[in-house]
């Protein structure tokens, strides 16, 4: 398999702190796949649909879209609704990649069908080793099922 047969690892998050820990884990961890960072999920959406400033992007939806929460413009969770209501992402891997501990957010997460919901441990190096294991069982050693 060569780069360009990679799928894009997606990482919402605004945070620009946690965003580039994320990032820096997925490089660490080895991984060839192409991450793109979006701010917002507004971005997202228009980024899955090809739309607006990611008109021009190539074909291809991502390995796994990895997702805070808490995010201006629209939040991680009105983000998966709205995939989870396309036939062409209902099976696209999301992981909740958030600080809120909040009972209700993980509540909804679950019931809107996510893959996973991981809390960003305050802990530097537990957050780097997080992330590192999502990037690799998501982007490597997750399969999609047949017919996707």
């Amino acid at each position: 398999m060569n780069k360009r047969d990679l799928r894009t690892i997606l990482l919402v998050e605004d945070s620009m702190a946690d965003a580039e820990m994320a990032i820096d884990a997925l490089r660490e961890a080895k991984l060839a796949n192409p991450i793109v960072h979006l701010e917002d999920g507004v971005d997202c959406l228009d980024w899955l649909h090809r739309r607006g400033a990611f008109a021009d992007r190539p074909e291809g939806d991502p390995a796994v879209i990895l997702l805070d929460i808490k995010m201006p413009r629209m939040d991680g969770l009105e983000v998966l609704t709205q995939l989870r209501t396309e036939d062409r992402w209902k099976r696209l891997p999301v992981v909740i990649l958030s600080s809120s501990r909040e009972e209700s957010d993980l509540a909804r997460s679950w019931d809107l069908g996510v893959n996973a919901y991981v809390l960003k441990p305050v802990d530097v190096q537990q957050f780097f080793t997080a992330v590192q294991t999502l990037g690799h069982f998501w982007a490597v050693l997750n399969q999609r099922p047949e017919g996707d």
